[in-house]
């Protein structure tokens, strides 16, 4: 690969071609305060259902209206399912996003499946894949049932696709089912350790319960798209649960780093969940603005 390319500069003279939302780590609950895993964070349960209302009226009052908001994954927080009141948690934080004026595209973090499996969460109002688009004669870019992924347009040339982190997953799969058996044997293969969800002493840290993975199917679905917008000439956004504090994805599969580096696009974003505090951002795409290449 070549070197990278420095970003341009932007300046406010520049043309605004359309902006987008982005919100993660909402993880609502009607609890007390808590403290996250490591117990050196503190995390606000109810206050958090607030910051999604500031978000939602800053998004609405925008002079340029977002064509749409990224809703990165663990809506609720975990604590729901032990106090019997995941379902009811969802629909008080759906219910905030329906006074949001554009469309919000979700994906799944590991807090989802600590609540519902994925049959419930398929046929669930945090299943999106409603608001995909379908390329006309190019059949190899739809997704498969077997994973939760899609892409769309919000402005023409520019693509932006949701991957399914979970696709490979022990999270909210049936025991008996194959794929469970074949996720935790790939676990099992990684980590020794008696609590799967414990990194210690491991040279390959993604591989933990809280994380997951990409099938060879997703891939090579994700190739013929970043194929497509290649030929297009279309400068892509890949939104994505990557279930690590860095700005990779840590997925099983031997896959570290982003899986999509030999591709000679435009440019290439990742939006991404930190997986720490949530996060709340508008970005605004400009006609200058140029980016890395991946």
């Amino acid at each position: 690969m070549d070197d990278k390319p420095e970003p341009g500069p932007l300046s406010e003279s520049s043309e605004l071609l359309f902006s987008f939302g982005v919100i993660a780590d909402i993880q609502y609950a009607d609890l007390e305060d808590g403290y996250n895993f490591q117990g050196n964070r503190r995390r606000y349960y109810r206050h958090s259902l607030l910051h999604l209302q500031g978000a939602i009226e800053h998004w609405n009052k925008e002079s340029s209206t977002p064509c749409c908001v990224l809703q990165l994954g663990d809506v609720i927080d975990g604590y729901n399912a032990q106090y019997r009141a995941s379902e009811k948690a969802l629909e008080r934080v759906m219910t905030t996003f329906q006074t949001l004026k554009v469309p919000v595209h979700h994906t799944w973090g590991n807090h989802e499946f600590y609540n519902f499996s994925r049959d419930y969460l398929t046929h669930s109002k945090l299943n999106s894949k409603f608001l995909q688009d379908q390329i006309a004669h190019h059949p190899e870019t739809v997704p498969s049932e077997n994973y939760y992924a899609y892409h769309f347009v919000p402005f023409p040339k520019f693509r932006f696709i949701l991957l399914d982190a979970y696709d490979m997953s022990v999270l909210g799969v049936d025991q008996s089912s194959p794929k469970y058996q074949q996720c935790l044997k790939m676990l099992k293969e990684h980590n020794p350790n008696a609590e799967l969800n414990s990194p210690q002493g491991l040279s390959e840290p993604q591989f933990v319960q809280f994380n997951g993975g990409f099938s060879q199917e997703q891939l090579n679905w994700l190739n013929e798209v970043l194929t497509f917008s290649d030929k297009n000439q279309e400068k892509v956004v890949i939104a994505i649960f990557p279930f690590s504090p860095r700005p990779t994805v840590c997925a099983w599969p031997g896959i570290t780093e982003t899986p999509w580096p030999s591709f000679g696009l435009t440019s290439v974003w990742c939006v991404s969940s930190p997986a720490t505090l949530m996060m709340v951002a508008t970005l605004r795409i400009r006609l200058v603005f140029t980016t890395s290449t991946w």
